[in-house]
């Protein structure tokens, strides 16, 4: 990604997670992040239009992984604003038959897009002068009608597809957080000789989701038997944490640029300086 795009995205994150943090409500948290992220796609569109030299390779790369990236994250919190204002009033049962319900209709998304889904995700390129270069759509490829109502200076066939990838990623693990938060069980369990106070994590959330997902990976809980969700839920209940979208942040740590397991390589790093520091005493 260039440059000149990488701070605006950077800052835009940042101000989402401020966001996040700072608000509760989240109808509320929707909006604000929808109209900051819409402000944002604007000055984008004007500073796209003002390069009149741009190259074929260029373009490409800017409709293809640079706007989407961008306007996924509109499309994210537009779709979250819906779903939580059209969340029912009423018991476990009927707010997980509708978090279900719209798990299917981004099924239903993917399956109806399954050949672009795919050569998205193996990160073709022998359609992209096609693709993500203005004015060479093909009505064949399955164009969305949202393109005919766009600004075709600044859109291509297909680059508000790659953002509802992108997006839809989030929402299925949005809901599938909300489902598994739905009804959810505290672990009440106590051994007989009750700690003297309880323990904290005050390290960040991050670290302990990755954390989470090492340990979870590796099958050391109940033989393997232990699912995901239960370990997380366990680790909320005994650090005293709210893990929150940890599927979410398990997506961002894997899309580290160099490593993505930074905790884990930490406590490799202090524990072997630790052993080495024992030794030297005797």
């Amino acid at each position: 990604m260039s440059i000149k795009f990488k701070q605006p995205l950077f800052e835009l994150t940042e101000q989402l997670s401020f966001i996040n943090l700072e608000m509760d409500d989240l109808i509320t948290k929707s909006v604000k992040s929808i109209e900051i992220t819409l402000k944002v796609i604007n000055n984008l569109k004007k500073q796209f239009l003002k390069d009149k030299t741009m190259s074929l390779d260029s373009e490409i790369d800017f409709f293809k992984n640079i706007k989407p990236k961008f306007t996924s994250l509109y499309i994210y919190h537009n779709t979250i604003l819906k779903i939580e204002t059209k969340m029912p009033h009423g018991g476990e049962r009927i707010t997980k038959k509708y978090l279900n319900n719209e798990l299917k209709k981004l099924k239903r998304f993917f399956d109806n897009n399954l050949d672009f889904y795919n050569y998205h995700r193996t990160g073709s390129s022998f359609l992209d002068f096609k693709y993500f270069v203005r004015g060479n759509y093909d009505v064949k490829l399955r164009l969305d009608s949202f393109y005919f109502e766009a600004d075709h200076n600044f859109s291509t066939s297909h680059d508000f597809k790659v953002a509802k990838i992108l997006a839809y990623d989030l929402v299925q693990v949005y809901l599938e957080t909300k489902l598994s938060n739905t009804g959810k069980k505290e672990y009440k369990e106590k051994s007989q000789l009750e700690p003297k106070g309880k323990m904290v994590w005050t390290g960040n959330k991050v670290a302990l989701t990755e954390l989470l997902y090492a340990l979870h990976t590796k099958g050391v809980f109940n033989n393997g038997a232990a699912e995901l969700k239960e370990i997380a839920i366990y680790f909320e209940e005994i650090f005293n944490i709210d893990l929150g979208q940890y599927r979410r942040t398990f997506l961002e740590i894997r899309e580290r640029k160099a490593d993505r397991t930074k905790f884990l390589s930490t406590l490799e790093e202090v524990l072997t300086k630790r052993m080495d520091e024992t030794d030297e005493t005797f």
